[in-house]
């Protein structure tokens, strides 16, 4: 029997590069700022994570599929920087495994949620799989991550979509 010998971590050039990774954080049902911040804690903890930096949470009506619908509880909705080597598909499953340790249930497409956790952006990573859709496909239609995540970075930019200041002028008609 051939025993196992010690792991060896992989050689410096074959490690990922750290990357900043665009997270929005949203929540309409139960504690909400509780929640908000017990996910900005959950972010913090995630291996091979550092650097997480969250925007003051703001208030925000719900959208449905049918559109604004202010009879529905409203959001808080924030965004969190982070810094990562963890795969942009292993980030995305660790945010749907805090959304669930926090109650999470996804029966109604857009509907009420303990927490939402979207993966925004990955660096300038572009992904059109169904299943890792980077950027977030409707980004830049949504001043509640918009807005946030311009007071973290005034610089930054969605990749393919430009400048977020920009973006968000255009959502408010300042363009």
């Amino acid at each position: 029997m051939r025993r196992p010998g010690p792991i060896t971590p992989p050689p410096p050039s074959a490690r990922r590069a750290p990357v900043r990774a665009v997270v929005a954080l949203g929540s309409n049902l139960g504690d909400r700022a509780q929640i908000v911040a017990d996910a900005r804690d959950a972010l913090a903890k995630l291996p091979l994570t550092t650097d997480v930096t969250m925007a003051e949470p703001i208030e925000s009506v719900a959208l449905t599929l049918e559109g604004l619908d202010d009879s529905k509880p409203s959001y808080l909705n924030t965004v969190a920087l982070v810094t990562t080597t963890l795969a942009p598909s292993m980030l995305l499953a660790h945010l749907h495994g805090i959304e669930k340790e926090h109650g999470r249930e996804r029966i109604v497409r857009w509907g009420d949620r303990t927490l939402d956790l979207d993966l925004i952006a990955y660096g300038d990573v572009q992904s059109d799989d169904p299943h890792l859709l980077l950027p977030h496909p409707r980004a830049a239609e949504r001043d509640f991550v918009l807005a946030p995540w311009l007071t973290l970075d005034a610089d930054a930019e969605l990749v393919g979509y430009g400048r977020v200041a920009d973006l968000l002028a255009g959502l408010r008609g300042e363009a």
